[in-house]
């Protein structure tokens, strides 16, 4: 247990570190082209990882279950520029619509 708190107070640290150094860099640099660029990937990348993780895993291993067809349907919501509460309306629907009729 000492170890996991330990793991918690270090990233936190690191967290914390992280976000004073961006705030000690000069707005020169962070205005540069391939700055904004690349946190504007980053940014779009670790989204998609919490996406895939949240959805398709369950302890550490992969899972299909209801929550994938959701998620199908939320993209396609998206696409056609559905608003975000609609998004999330349809998708939740969905789910509970296809645990309803057994999927897991």
């Amino acid at each position: 247990m000492t170890a996991l708190w330990l793991a918690v107070l270090l990233a936190s640290a690191a967290c914390f570190a992280l976000k004073l150094a961006g705030h000690l860099l000069p707005r020169h640099r962070l205005a540069e082209p391939r700055v904004a660029r690349t946190a504007a990937l980053v940014t779009v990348a670790l989204l998609a990882a919490l996406v895939a993780v949240q959805t398709a895993t369950d302890g550490g291993r992969i899972v299909l279950d209801a929550r994938v067809p959701a998620l199908a349907v939320a993209a396609v919501a998206l696409a056609l520029r559905a608003p975000f509460v609609v998004v999330v309306v349809l998708a939740a629907a969905t789910a509970a619509g296809l645990r309803l009729l057994g999927m897991p």
